[in-house]
């Protein structure tokens, strides 16, 4: 696919974003993503009028000189995204599938990262391997991102969802993919999760890194999935001997889950964006 086309693929996203959210929401989301505040940069020796507060006293018992610490702002993030491709991401409603509305919050990311000045990083979850965007901001990003989905066959040419090479793929090894992705969850950034969780991490894994402040982790659901005739739970996992099988089930809305986790539920048929923006907030 040439640059050109790559471009009018980014496009449509765009169009089609803003005219699914509300701006003013958009914009609150800005200030969500935040540093830490002040970041260590390095010893000065103290002189008259520095603040004693910042000696280092550590510095003065091994030099015999008082060091002071000074410190500059730390404002921008690094957000790595983690996008569910598994079959059951294919699923929607009027239209729209899971996989679909995941894409334009990612573009919604992007495109905010560029006021924001923060990074992102999109990981592309296929059940077979781990596709990594390289970590951008704004447009330029975001048409990183697209070449990626388009190279992995997650797109077509035309930029849709190439639905049948999704249904089809291997079965995912659980083992090696909770390994590849649990790692990502103990670097100092901010991680988005967005998957319908019926084929993602273990139950457990998920329980342990969904406490985590900066995880945050939102379920993307159709009708189907919500409703009493045919109500779908997060998946529990076959206990067999290196099985790494997924057991699906199937539950009333009145059973008791598994595990207790702390994701965001965003309805698909909903205005999606703006509740991923206010989940956010």
């Amino acid at each position: 696919m040439k640059s050109v086309e790559v471009h009018k693929i980014v496009q449509g996203m765009k169009n089609s974003l803003f005219k699914r959210a509300n701006s003013f929401s958009i914009g609150m989301l800005k200030s969500h993503f935040r540093g830490t505040g002040l970041k260590f940069k390095e010893h000065q020796v103290y002189v008259h009028g520095d603040d004693v507060r910042f000696i280092d006293w550590k510095m003065v018992a091994k030099t015999n000189t008082p060091y002071i610490k000074t410190f500059e702002e730390e404002r921008n993030v690094e957000i790595t995204i983690l996008l569910d491709c598994s079959p059951g991401m294919v699923i929607g409603h009027n239209g729209v599938s899971k996989i679909q509305a995941a894409f334009e919050i990612i573009s919604l990311l992007y495109l905010l990262s560029e006021k924001t000045h923060d990074y992102i990083e999109t990981i592309i979850c296929l059940n077979d391997k781990v596709v990594r965007v390289q970590k951008k901001r704004g447009e330029a990003g975001l048409v990183a991102f697209v070449d990626s989905l388009r190279k992995s066959k997650v797109i077509d040419e035309n930029g849709e969802v190439n639905t049948e090479f999704l249904v089809n793929q291997k079965e995912r090894n659980f083992a090696k993919f909770d390994k590849e992705l649990v790692r990502e969850f103990y670097k100092k950034r901010e991680v988005v999760i967005l998957s319908d969780f019926y084929e993602f991490l273990s139950p457990e894994t998920l329980k342990r890194l969904t406490v985590r402040r900066h995880v945050h982790a939102f379920r993307l659901l159709t009708p189907l999935d919500t409703s009493d005739e045919f109500r779908f739970t997060l998946v529990g996992r076959i206990a067999g001997k290196g099985s790494g099988r997924v057991n699906t089930r199937f539950k009333g809305k009145n059973e008791k889950l598994d595990y207790d986790f702390r994701l965001k539920d965003i309805d698909v048929s909903d205005r999606y964006l703006d509740v991923f923006v206010k989940e956010m907030l």
